[in-house]
């Protein structure tokens, strides 16, 4: 039997690894297998490094140090110059800023957490019509009115706590639907083919996401966040609109849709190294199933590379046309998830630890209105994990979940 000292660390430490004198070696590991890990992030001086195939990097000598992989935690553990991290599947609901603060819905979601292989929150920060749910000083969330409805007090607070109760977090970021923003900033929002301000069905402008100039306003929002401790930034709404008669900055063409999701996706990264946070970014479902962007900027193999985990939001109430073979959705719910993933994978050809699905845990709205109980639950959960994905999240925009399939 193996015998190991690990000493167990935060998200960075400082470390001095054996090597040359202007250069410090070293190697990541799995702690459980004691494999290398290949693809393994390093951070260090706000730059990133990749480990090779036998899991190696090379840094600045004697400097502060974050590691992180897909399929593992954020902590590591060092032992005689090597790192460790542990393998690590988040498995988790959504809430929302106004349920993760009510008392009773956050009480429940805990009690879940504890009785059921639940590990994991996904919480709004940057909510769905603009809002910042904490206390931001921030100048143009203060100036637009992005700050009319604070819930989180103390955020950094809320977060150590459910650290110290061993659930990871995600912060979810709400990209380019913002009414408040584009109210301040007119020029960067998306519009009509006539020249009129474009809303979508809720009413909502969105910002324009060739527009560089709106970038810094989120990627700051999603910086502060990080920086209250979240183990993962998740942007949503990471596209353009998908409506019609709508123009942009740039030509509405795939090339330019893709190209800017894509270098938004990559400033953020960069933005983002200095935190070690892992990076997500949803994409609608049938996004899988194309080589085209669905109009919206969308593809997998322009967006994975700079993220850590794509997120298809695979709920078969929204499969409206189904899939090839499974018309009924509702009634094919292990193949939606289970077919969807594959097609994702063969995009790009990564890992299934790249994946982790958004899945259906409110009532179906599109086919035979049924509830969405223990067998449906189970049904999608198990298609995620015979696809091997990194956990799978749940949405009930409600916030009221059941021990029912998990």
């Amino acid at each position: 039997m193996r015998a190991f000292i690990f000493f167990i660390f935060s998200t960075f430490m400082s470390l001095s690894l054996f090597g040359a004198s202007s250069a410090s070696v070293g190697t990541l590991y799995d702690a459980n297998t004691f494999k290398p890990i290949a693809n393994g992030i390093i951070i260090a001086d706000a730059k990133e490094y990749k480990t090779d195939e036998n899991g190696t990097f090379t840094l600045p000598k004697n400097t502060k140090i974050g590691a992180r992989a897909i399929g593992y935690e954020r902590k590591f553990f060092t032992s005689n110059g090597k790192i460790y991290l542990k393998p690590f599947l988040p498995k988790a609901l959504y809430l929302s800023s106004l349920g993760a603060t009510h008392k009773g819905i956050m009480g429940d979601a805990k009690k879940l957490l504890t009785d059921t292989k639940l590990n994991a929150l996904v919480i709004d920060i940057k909510m769905d019509r603009g809002q910042i749910a904490y206390s931001t000083a921030n100048p143009i969330a203060n100036s637009i009115g992005a700050q009319k409805l604070v819930v989180f007090k103390d955020l950094k607070g809320f977060v150590e706590n459910l650290k110290k109760e061993n659930i990871y977090t995600i912060a979810r970021i709400v990209t380019f639907k913002d009414s408040p923003y584009v109210s301040k900033f007119p020029h960067h929002g998306v519009r009509t083919t006539s020249g009129a301000m474009f809303k979508d069905k809720e009413g909502l402008a969105w910002i324009d996401p060739s527009v560089k100039a709106s970038w810094d306003y989120i990627l700051d929002i999603a910086e502060e966040t990080a920086s209250m401790g979240f183990d993962e930034i998740q942007f949503d709404y990471v596209r353009f609109p998908d409506r019609k008669g709508i123009v942009f900055s740039v030509p509405n063409t795939q090339e330019a849709r893709t190209k800017a999701i894509a270098n938004f996706l990559k400033t953020a990264r960069q933005r983002l190294v200095p935190y070690n946070v892992f990076l997500s970014a949803d994409i609608f479902g049938y996004v899988s199933w194309h080589n085209a962007d669905i109009d919206i900027g969308q593809r997998i193999d322009t967006m994975l590379p700079h993220v850590d985990y794509l997120c298809p939001m695979l709920y078969p109430s929204g499969f409206h046309k189904g899939i090839p073979g499974f018309r009924n959705p509702v009634e094919a719910n292990y193949e939606i998830v289970k077919h969807s993933l594959d097609k994702a994978l063969e995009k790009h050809k990564s890992s299934p630890l790249a994946y982790r699905p958004w899945l259906q845990a409110f009532r179906d709205y599109a086919f035979d209105r049924r509830i969405y109980g223990a067998k449906e639950i189970r049904e999608q959960i198990k298609a995620s994990e015979d696809f091997g994905s990194s956990g799978w999240i749940l949405w009930n925009p409600r916030n009221v979940y059941s021990k029912g399939g998990l």
